[in-house]
This record gives C-alpha cells, structure tokens and sequence, in this order.
C-alpha cells in the first residue's frame, strides 16, 4: 500500500496511481490532501491551462479528444480534467467524457480525470484547481479543462484557463446562443465545430460581426480569431492546435502571461478561503446556540443582520 509520505515523491516521479489517491483526497475535500499539495506548489506553474467550453451538443468532447492526438503527435504531455454532471446517485461524476477518451488510456502522456460538479455553478468544480495543481507538478507540458456544459453561467474557466476556447454549433436557432451572457466575452479563441453542418457561413458572419462590435483600437489588446472543426473527422483540429499556441506566445510576448497566473492564484486562494468558511458555518448551524438565534429572528426578536454579525463572530472564534 502507498504511504502517504511517498505520496509527494511519486507524484512528482509521475506515479499516476499517486496522483489518483490525492485527487480522490482533493475532490472529496480531505484534509489529508492539504499537506500534500503544499509540498507541491513550489513545483507548479510550468504548465499551459487550456479551457474549453460551450453549451450541450456542441461537440466539447469529441474536440478534446482530437486535440489531445494532436497535442501528443506533436510530442506535448497533456493532462485533461473533464468537469461532468453529478450523478444522483452516488454524487460523484457520471464518467461519459472519460469513456470517449479511452483511446488514450494506455497513453503514458495523457491523464484524463473526471470530477463532478456537485452543484458549483460556472461549469467547473471547487476541486478543478487543486487537480490542475497536481497535473502541473507532475509535470504535464499542456493541461486542457473541459467544463461540463451548463451554458451561459459557465465563465469560472477564465480565472483558471491561460487560453479559453469557447465551442460554437450552428443550426440550433439563434446561432449566437449565449450572446446576452459572459460565455461568450470569455473567448480567446471562438470555434465552430460541426462546421459541414448548414447555418456555418451564418453563424462565422455573426462571430466576426460580434468580435469587431467589441473590438477596440487598442492594439496591445488580443482579438479573438474564429477558427472551423468538424471533430469527428478531425478536421481542423491542427489549426486549433497552432491558435492556441500562437495566443500563448502572444500572452507572453505582451507580459499577460504573469497577470494570469496571479489572478489565477488570487481565485484559488479566495476558493479555499471559501469553502474553509463554509465548513465552519456548517459547524456552527448546527449547535442549539444557532437555533435558538434563528428562533429569534423568526420573532422578530432580532433582525437578520444582527444573526449574521453573532455568526461571524462565532466563525472568527472557530
């Protein structure tokens, strides 16, 4: 059996089957996991985050797929957390993206880990960043994040993501589906897969109709390019694979690589401050001293700004 002080070491060596024990640990938020991904850390922040999102029947999954062949035929290691649905039943995740990715599963350069949403909106998990945090100390040149598909709230991905892909289908009514919300002001890179369906030249004339109205004449400032897929033959997949890199070697270029990685890290700390709070809240909700405070202000007795000052001051005491 693994111990858990040969869990950093092998992790670092690549062990695979020791980075599944920590991202167990991680996404069922143990706190046996936080020694561990300190010892980490310092070995961090080598690695390039790519995200993809897009609304259902897009096309997230089958892209990535492709994208992941490319990215090792041209001899990159990848990591790949697929974020899929809760399941009802057993809360963790129903494990579709990982059944058609299997055709890397005896690939020594690819990890692909599926992580359950358990109810975080944004289309990503609370575990997405510690996980990404173990892929990159293993050492994996591209790590590529697949969001679960939920549509239009689903823009947590650019506080993780270097680059972020937004996937686009025509032919579903009004091609520019999630213009009114933040998805589709996240985008880097717009894709539109599925491009041999009817609607494409309608849909590519709105992207770029969409791109210039939000365009500005600064010209330190990335202009998101409107790339064309059709996954399932892999068609286009290499001329993703060369926008991608050629917006990194922009970041960079421009200095922005470094401001990502500080909001990047800004958001994970915010994340495990959070859910920090939460477990306590969790504590103190359900002592007696809580309910008789509700009980108070379901009498009117006390108001509810009163209740939330008793209760940070219980947390700050925890």
């Amino acid at each position: 059996m693994l111990k858990d002080s040969d869990l950093t070491a092998r992790i670092l060596a690549g062990d695979v089957r020791a980075a599944g024990r920590l991202m167990r640990r991680v996404d069922d938020n143990l706190p046996a996991a936080l020694d561990t991904l300190a010892e980490l850390f310092p070995h961090t922040g080598k690695a390039r985050i790519i995200g993809i999102t897009g609304n259902p029947g897009s096309g997230k999954s089958t892209l990535v797929n492709k994208l992941i062949g490319a990215l090792r035929a041209a001899g990159y290691t990848v990591g790949c957390v697929a974020v899929d649905p809760t399941s009802p039943f057993s809360g963790g995740a129903i494990l579709g993206d990982r059944v058609r990715m299997q055709e890397h599963a005896l690939d020594r350069g690819v990890f692909i880990r599926s992580v359950a949403t358990r109810g975080n909106l944004g289309g990503i998990s609370r575990s997405t960043p510690a996980i990404v945090q173990v892929l990159d100390a293993m050492g994996f040149d591209i790590i590529l994040i697949e969001t679960v598909g939920v549509g239009q709230d689903e823009i947590d991905i650019v506080r993780l993501a270097d680059t972020s892909i937004v996937v686009n289908v025509p032919g579903l009514g009004d091609d520019i589906q999630a213009s009114k919300a933040g998805i589709m002001e996240i985008a880097d890179i717009f894709v539109i897969n599925k491009a041999d369906r009817d609607g494409t030249p309608r849909l590519r004339r709105e992207l770029r109709t969409m791109i210039e109205i939000g365009a500005t004449h600064d010209e330190t400032r990335w202009k998101p390019s409107v790339l064309e897929t059709i996954a399932t033959q892999g068609d286009g997949v290499d001329e993703l694979m060369q926008g991608i890199f050629e917006h990194l070697a922009w970041l960079d270029e421009h200095g922005e690589s470094e401001k990502i990685e500080r909001e990047r890290l800004d958001h994970y700390i915010t994340l495990i401050t959070t859910g920090a709070l939460e477990r306590k809240m969790a504590r103190v909700k359900r002592t007696q001293a809580w309910g008789e405070v509700l009980e108070q202000v379901a009498k009117r007795e006390r108001s509810p700004n009163e209740a939330a000052l008793d209760l940070l001051e219980q947390l700050a005491r925890l």
